[in-house]
């Protein structure tokens, strides 16, 4: 049982922290509501018409290259620290398929005209 027990002990000692915290920010963050500050902002554009738009989604295919170059990079740096060890073949031949799956990314990237520099 001892274990549990310092499980929640930690689990209530977290949600302490978040309700002292609360509690702090709602006791000395300053208050002044004006009715500005109640309307709609959207990224500095003034909400205008009505209240629901649909907007297209460009910055998808943004995302999917930042997941590529993100994932790439933390996988490969740490890899390349300890290269100088032995590692083995089984080591090369992971990196070799994660960079192949990296490469299937940025040719499906390349295809869709994401890389692009218009």
């Amino acid at each position: 049982m001892r274990p549990y027990v310092v499980v929640a002990a930690v689990v209530l000692a977290g949600l302490l922290l978040v309700i002292a915290a609360a509690a702090a920010r709602s006791l000395l963050a300053p208050r002044a509501p004006t009715p500005m500050k109640a309307t709609t902002y959207e990224s500095g554009v003034d909400p205008v018409g009505r209240d629901w738009a649909q907007t297209q989604v460009r910055y998808l295919g943004y995302a999917f290259l930042y997941v590529v170059f993100a994932v790439d990079a933390v996988y490969l740096f740490p890899w390349a620290l300890v290269v100088r060890t032995d590692l083995g073949a089984a080591s090369l031949i992971e990196v070799g398929v994660f960079v192949g799956i990296v490469l299937i990314g940025l040719a499906h990237a390349a295809r869709r005209g994401l890389l692009a520099w218009v």
